[in-house]
């Protein structure tokens, strides 16, 4: 149990608050203890240096639009709120940066930069953007939306950060606060870690200049011809900002949309190409699951007995693998009886949502891991999913490199003070 004291007498003078936990504070069902909010780098700092000092395990906490996504933590002890470090720091227009706190919402980071006509090309799924997901949780899931395929995903669009470590230290990335963790880019080694490697309070990010011309070409066929043609676009010379698959459930038809930008008469004429290529049509406006993840990306619902949940994953594959997972989606269907919705870049991220029983979902995200020889070719990460799920696989598959990983953890977090367990190899 946290010592609220304690808590309380380091926090507020940086102007924080602590607080016993609610019913409301959990993590993928595990209870906490104490929250604390600081206002500043400095009181998250202070937190985290005491925390540790009591032995707790803490996880942060921003919009909590994803906090049930990888694996619950061991222990949940503190919740740290950064939603008290909301400020947009420094936007210099010119040089297209923006320096934003941690717990400012996505959404108003996007606002205040496209007055300048300038954005931040993450292109998180609405109901995200909507629920308040904050800049630090968006580097903690490290998750991109259809035009990471020109732009790169958010790991590519930081240009640094200002992490606080388990012990209270704070670093700056590319700096030398750190003793013996000079070298590391932490910006990017946080990025999709969930918070187990240390607390981003502030990063850096490069935008884009907004290009308010845009025209989709949409197509749909049978899945090997869709993925054929999505990876025709993808390879061409049209310079597509997104090219998108989506597959509902049960389907053996899927969809692909590809999204033009840039200058009006360029993007006309390179639309014209594109559906030609692709044997659709020209529109203005995305597909209405444009963005979204399939089946939705609201937290897990309370489900009655006997009803089955969603398991929301995440599916990598190479350029030529898509079209192995989509077959390999349609057959785990027909061999578990499962519903299994694909949605994501042709280029190889895609997002689904399996529908089963924890046995048959379980079968279901093995069979989808088999499409791809090595971890190299393709991965099948389970986000989202029940306690039953689970228990009945590993939600994060074979990985490479995890003896690396770990080490990393070694270094920055000794003590596993940092939502111990919620990543990769227990980590």
């Amino acid at each position: 149990m946290a010592d609220l004291e304690r808590l309380e007498a380091v926090v507020r003078p940086h102007g924080g608050e602590v607080r016993e936990a609610g019913p409301g504070d959990v993590v993928d069902g595990v209870a906490a203890s104490a929250v604390a909010r600081p206002a500043s780098a400095e009181g998250v700092a202070a937190v985290l240096r005491e925390a540790t000092a009591q032995g707790l395990a803490t996880v942060a906490r921003g919009g909590a639009t994803a906090l049930d996504w990888g694996a619950p933590p061991e222990r949940a002890d503190l919740i740290l709120d950064t939603t008290g470090l909301d400020r947009l720091v420094e936007h210099e227009a010119g040089d297209l940066v923006v320096v934003a706190e941690a717990g400012l919402p996505v959404a108003a980071l996007l606002d205040h930069v496209g007055r300048a006509a300038q954005e931040l090309v993450v292109d998180l799924p609405p109901d995200r953007l909507a629920g308040g997901s904050t800049v630090g949780g968006a580097l903690s899931t490290g998750m991109s939306g259809p035009r990471r395929l020109q732009r790169g995903g958010i790991r590519d669009l930081v240009l640094g950060a200002t992490v606080v470590l388990a012990d209270g230290t704070v670093a700056s990335s590319g700096g030398k606060v750190v003793k013996n963790v000079a070298g590391y880019d932490l910006a990017k080694l946080l990025t999709g870690a969930y918070g187990t490697l240390g607390v981003v309070v502030r990063a850096a990010f490069r935008l884009h200049p907004a290009r308010p011309e845009r025209a989709y070409v949409v197509a749909s066929g049978p899945l090997a011809d869709v993925a054929a043609r999505a990876r025709a676009v993808v390879a061409s010379q049209l310079a597509p900002a997104a090219v998108e698959i989506d597959r509902p459930a049960g389907s053996d038809v899927a969809t692909v949309a590809v999204l033009l930008e840039g200058a009006e008469t360029a993007v006309g004429q390179r639309a014209a190409a594109a559906a030609e290529l692709a044997g659709g049509q020209v529109q203005e406006e995305p597909p209405g699951w444009w963005a979204a993840l399939p089946g939705g990306s609201g937290a897990l619902p309370s489900v009655p007995a006997g009803a089955v949940p969603r398991t929301l994953v995440k599916a990598t594959a190479t350029l030529t693998g898509v079209a192995g997972l989509l077959a390999a989606a349609r057959d785990a269907e027909q061999r578990y009886g499962v519903g299994a919705a694909l949605r994501g870049t042709a280029a190889g991220v895609l997002y689904g949502a399996v529908t089963g029983t924890p046995e048959a979902t379980a079968s279901a995200v093995g069979h989808l891991r088999a499409a791809a020889a090595t971890p190299r070719e393709g991965t099948v990460t389970v986000l989202r999913a029940s306690h039953e799920v689970r228990a009945a696989l590993d939600v994060w598959g074979p990985v490479g490199g995890l003896d690396l990983m770990r080490a990393v953890k070694r270094q920055l977090d000794p003590g596993r003070n940092l939502a111990p367990g919620r990543f990769v190899g227990g980590i």
